[in-house]
C-alpha cells in the first residue's frame, strides 16, 4: 500500500497516476534515472565540473527560490541552464542539443528535478544538482574551478556526442498519447537506422515511432521472459546482447544490438519458442506491446491496394493518409499511393500516368520517379526499358478517334518524352555511352516528326529529343574525348593508357576523367620469357586474355593467370580459372578519384554494379573500384610512413602532422581520408608505439580521442550520421559505410516477391543514392595552399604513395623500432 501522509487530494492523486505509469513503463518515466546503480565515473565527473563552473561564473544561477509559498534550497531554473550551456561553447549550438545534454545527467540522477516528476524541460522549472538535493553541495576551491576550466571543453564535447541518445530516450519514456509530432520525427528518424526494421515501410515505421516503448535491465541473467509463456511483447534491442536459451538445447544463439525477437510469437498467436536471458548489464530495448503490434498489421492490410491482372497481382500500393494546408488555413486530408511491388512494366505504366501527366501534383516527399530511374538497371535493364517506352508511346492512337481519345494519346506522348528528360538529367554520361538508347532516341525523334504534323503541341518535345541527340553526339565533351593518360602502378600491376583523338589539352580541367567501358588498356604480361603487353577493353575477360597470350604470344596451351599479392609468396598466388571480367584488378595504387556531378555521373550505377555483381550487368566498377582502393592506399601509407621514420622525435612529429592533416580533412569534409588517416594511426602496429605516444603534447592526444570518437561503430554509426547530417555540400563521405548500407540492403531484403518487383527495396537502395548525390551536389572551392614545394611536384607525390600493405611485415618493423616489453 502506498502512503501520502498529509499531501493535498490533488498531489495524492497526481502521485497515484505517476506511480501507474511507473509500473506500466517498467522504470521508464521519464523523470526517474535510467537505472538505479551508481551513474558512470565520466558522467559524475562532467557533473561536477558544469556545477563547479556555474559556481564560478555565474552563481546566481545556484539559490533558494520561492514558488506558491515553498522555498525550494539551491536549486536553478531549466530555461537559464540551457541558456547558460549556449554561452559556454560553439560545440552546443541549439536549445535542444542543450536539453539532451541536460537529460543525460538526469537519467544518471546526477541532476534531478526538485520535485522527482518531470524530465529536462527547456522551461521555468527547477532543477538540483545531486550533491545539493542530498544536502551535501559544498563551495568549489579554487583549484576545483580551475582544473573545472582546463576540462570544460571536452566534457562537453562528451556530453555533446551522448545528449542525442538522451533525448531519444526521453521521448521513447513519454506516454504515446505525450509525444509531439517533433518527437516522432525524432523516433522515425533512429527507427531508419535498425536494421531489424530495415524492410518495413515508411507508413508502418511511423506507426511504430507512436507506440514504441523503451525498457531498460540492469543486471545480467535477468530472464525477460520463459520459453511456454504467452507472447505480449516484440522486441528490438537498442544496447546490450542477449542469449536465446531452448529447453534440453541451453543457449543456440546470442542476439546482439538491432536485432529482433518475439515476433513470431504474436504473428502466430502462440507460445514463446525460447527463453531468454540478458547477457550482459544495462541493456536497453524498445518493447511493442501485442495489441499495438496487432493493430499496426490490421492498418497495413487495410491501406495495401492491389492490383490484379489474369488474377495475379501485378501491382501492389500503400495508401497513405496525408494533411495539405489549404490558402484559408484550414487542413485538407487525402491519401496518396506508395508503390510497394509490382511488375516492371506495370510500375512503368502506373509512373507515367501518374507521375508524369499534365495534372500531377507535385510533392517533394515522392520519389518514386528518380528511385525508378536511380534502380531500373536491377529490375528492368536498360533495351527493355526502351522497348516499352516505345510501346507506349504508341499505345494509343490520335487518327480516327473522338477528342478525348486524342489528348489521352497526346499526354501519353508527352509523358514518355518528358520521362526521357528526367533520365537524361539524372545521368546524362549514361546516354553518351549507350548505343541502344541512341537508337532509342532516333527511332523515338521519328516517331515524334512523323507525329507533329498533325499534333503541332508537340514541338517543344521534339526540340528536347534533338538537343538529347546532340549532346550524344557531340565528340568535344570532355568525358567522351580526352589526352591519352599513362597511370603508373606497383610493380604487380599494369600501365594503362586510353585511346583518344586529338584534341587541345589547354582547355580541360585538370581533373581525372572516368574509366569507360569501351577505354583499352595495355596489359603487360609477365612470364619467363622477355615481358609482352596485350591490348583489350576494361571489360576483358580473364580466359579471352588467355586466349590472347596463347595466339600472339605463342606460350603454349597449358596456361594460368595468377595474381600475385603482396603479403603472399609466388607459389602461394591464387589461380584464376573463371571467366569473370578482368575490368579494375590492374588498377590499385592510383591517384584521388574526383567525387563530382560530372566526373562521376555514373558513380549511383557503379554502386548498384558493385553490390549486386558488376557481372550480371556486364558493366565495369572501375571509377568505384579506384575510388575504393584510394582508402586502403592512404590508411596503410600512414602506417608506412610512420614505421619506416627510424627516429622517436622525427616520428613524433610526423605523428603531430598526420594529426593535422586528419584535422583539415575534417575541416574540408573530406570525411573519407580521415577515416582512412584516423584508421591508419589507429592501425595496431601504429598504436603500440608507446614511447611516440606517450612523448606527443596532450592537446593532440585530445584532439586524436576525438576523432575516434566519431569513428565509434555502435547503434549503426550513430555519431558519424548525425554528425554528416548537420554537413553541407560538399562532401566527401565515409564510402565503406555507404557500401555497407547498400550490401545490408540487398542481402536483408528480396528483390523479387512472388514475381513482383520489391520496390520497397528500390527505394531503400535509391535512399543511399540521394545521399551520395546530396554529398557532390555543389563543387568543392577552396584556395590552393601555400607550400615551398611546387604543385605539380605535391600531386606526383600524392598520386604514387609508397606503401607497405603487408600487416605481418607492418608488425615486424613496428617490434623493430619498440622491442614488446618484458
Amino acid at each position: 500500500m502506498i502512503f501520502f501522509g498529509r499531501l493535498p487530494l490533488h498531489r495524492a492523486i497526481k502521485s497515484i497516476v505517476h506511480v501507474q505509469n511507473y509500473i506500466k513503463f517498467q522504470k521508464g518515466y521519464p523523470s526517474l534515472p535510467v537505472l538505479t546503480l551508481m551513474p558512470s565515473q565520466k558522467l559524475s565527473r562532467a557533473a561536477n565540473i558544469l556545477r563547479a563552473m556555474i559556481l564560478s561564473r555565474a552563481p546566481h544561477m545556484i539559490r533558494d527560490r520561492k514558488y506558491h509559498l515553498r522555498t525550494y534550497r539551491r536549486c536553478m531554473v531549466g530555461t537559464e541552464m540551457v541558456d547558460w550551456l549556449l554561452q559556454q561553447s560553439t560545440l552546443v549550438y541549439s536549445r535542444n542539443q542543450a536539453v539532451g545534454i541536460w537529460q543525460a545527467l538526469l537519467e544518471e540522477g546526477l541532476v534531478v528535478h526538485v520535485c522527482h516528476e518531470h524530465q529536462f524541460k527547456d522551461k521555468y522549472l527547477f532543477y538540483r544538482f545531486r550533491q545539493d538535493d542530498q544536502g551535501v553541495g559544498t563551495v568549489p576551491s579554487h583549484n576545483d574551478k580551475k582544473e573545472a576550466e582546463e576540462e570544460l571543453q571536452d566534457i562537453l564535447l562528451t556530453l555533446a556526442q551522448i545528449g542525442p541518445d538522451a533525448m531519444m530516450r526521453m521521448i521513447l519514456r513519454k506516454l504515446p498519447h505525450d509525444r509531439t509530432c517533433e518527437d516522432l520525427e525524432i523516433i522515425y528518424e533512429e527507427l531508419l537506422h535498425i536494421k531489424a526494421l530495415s524492410h518495413l515501410s515508411t507508413m508502418v515505421k511511423k506507426e511504430l515511432a507512436s507506440v514504441l516503448i523503451f525498457e531498460s535491465h540492469e543486471k545480467a541473467g535477468t530472464v525477460l521472459f520463459n520459453q511456454g509463456d504467452e507472447g505480449k511483447s516484440w522486441y528490438i534491442i537498442l544496447k546490450g546482447s542477449v542469449n536465446v536459451v531452448i529447453y534440453g538445447k541451453g543457449v543456440v544463439c546470442t542476439l546482439h544490438e538491432g536485432d529482433d525477437f518475439g515476433k513470431l510469437a504474436l504473428l502466430n498467436d502462440a507460445p514463446r519458442a525460447a527463453t531468454i536471458v540478458l547477457r550482459e548489464d544495462n541493456c536497453h530495448f524498445l518493447r511493442v506491446d501485442k495489441d499495438d503490434f496487432n493493430r499496426i498489421l490490421r492498418d497495413v492490410e487495410a491501406n495495401t491496394v492491389r492490383l490484379k491482372e489474369h488474377g495475379q497481382d501485378v501491382l501492389v500500393l500503400e495508401k497513405i493518409p496525408t494533411n495539405t494546408p489549404n490558402p484559408d488555413g484550414t487542413i485538407q486530408s487525402h491519401f496518396k499511393y506508395s508503390v510497394m511491388a509490382g511488375t516492371a512494366e506495370k510500375m512503368l505504366e502506373y509512373l507515367l500516368e501518374t507521375r508524369l501527366a499534365e495534372n500531377k501534383n507535385e510533392d517533394p516527399s515522392d520519389f518514386f520517379l528518380v528511385d525508378f530511374l536511380r534502380t531500373h538497371v536491377i529490375f528492368m535493364p536498360t533495351n527493355k526499358l526502351c522497348a516499352a517506352l516505345l510501346s507506349h508511346y504508341h499505345a494509343k492512337s490520335y487518327v480516327n478517334c473522338d477528342e478525348e481519345s486524342a489528348s489521352y494519346a497526346l499526354t501519353q506522348r508527352r509523358s514518355v518524352i518528358q520521362f526521357v528528360h528526367e533520365w537524361f538529367s539524372i545521368g546524362p554520361s549514361v546516354f553518351k555511352g549507350e548505343k541502344t538508347i541512341k537508337a532509342f532516341l532516333e527511332e523515338l525523334q521519328s516517331a515524334v516528326e512523323k507525329d507533329i504534323l498533325v499534333l503541332q503541341s508537340l514541338s517543344q518535345e521534339l526540340h528536347l529529343i534533338k538537343s538529347i541527340l546532340q549532346y550524344i553526339a557531340d565528340k568535344k565533351s570532355p568525358i567522351e574525348d580526352r589526352p591519352i593518360i599513362k597511370r603508373k602502378f606497383s610493380p604487380s600491376s599494369v600501365l594503362v593508357t586510353k585511346k583518344s583523338s586529338s584534341v587541345d589539352q589547354s582547355t580541360l580541367p585538370n581533373l581525372r576523367q572516368p574509366i569507360k567501358p569501351d577505354d583499352e588498356n595495355i596489359f603487360k604480361v609477365y612470364c619467363a620469357e622477355p615481358n609482352s603487353t596485350l591490348r583489350d577493353q576494361w571489360t576483358v575477360l580473364y580466359n579471352r586474355l588467355l586466349r590472347q597470350a596463347r595466339d600472339n604470344l605463342c606460350l603454349g596451351e597449358d596456361l594460368v593467370l595468377c595474381e600475385v599479392k603482396s603479403w603472399e609468396r609466388t607459389s602461394d598466388a591464387l589461380i584464376k580459372k573463371n571467366v569473370d571480367p578482368l575490368r579494375e584488378r590492374g588498377q590499385t595504387h592510383e591517384g584521388i578519384v574526383v567525387l563530382s556531378s560530372r566526373g562521376s555521373c555514373n558513380l549511383h550505377y557503379e554502386l548498384i554494379y558493385k553490390v549486386f555483381g558488376a557481372h550480371q550487368f556486364k558493366k565495369i566498377t572501375a571509377n568505384l573500384e579506384l575510388f575504393l582502393r584510394r582508402f586502403n592506399e592512404v590508411q596503410y601509407w600512414i602506417v608506412t610512413e610512420m614505421l619506416l621514420t627510424l627516429n622517436v622525435s622525427k616520428r613524433v612529429q610526423l605523428l603531430r602532422k598526420f594529426i593535422k592533416l586528419a584535422a583539415h580533412c575534417k575541416q574540408y569534409q573530406n570525411l573519407n581520408s580521415f577515416f582512412a588517416i584516423v584508421m591508419g594511426l589507429s592501425n595496431i602496429a601504429v598504436s603500440r608505439l608507446s614511447q611516440t605516444w606517450e612523448k606527443l603534447p596532450s592537446k593532440f592526444k585530445k584532439m586524436f580521442a576525438d576523432f575516434e570518437t566519431l569513428m565509434d561503430p555502435s547503434r549503426n554509426h550513430r555519431v558519424y550520421r548525425l554528425t554528416v547530417a548537420k554537413l553541407s555540400a560538399p562532401i566527401i563521405p565515409f564510402m565503406p559505410l555507404l557500401m555497407k548500407d547498400l550490401t545490408f540492403t540487398h542481402e536483408g531484403n528480396k528483390t523479387y516477391f512472388d514475381g513482383l518487383v520489391n520496390f520497397e527495396k528500390m527505394h531503400m537502395i535509391a535512399q543511399t543514392m540521394r545521399t551520395v548525390n546530396f554529398c557532390r551536389s555543389h563543387p568543392l572551392e577552396i584556395e590552393a595552399p601555400s607550400t615551398a614545394k611546387s604543385s605539380s611536384e605535391v600531386e606526383e607525390y600524392i598520386r604514387n604513395l609508397k606503401v607497405i600493405d603487408n600487416q605481418r611485415l607492418l608488425t615486424k618493423h613496428s617490434y623493430k623500432l619498440e622491442p614488446r616489453r618484458t
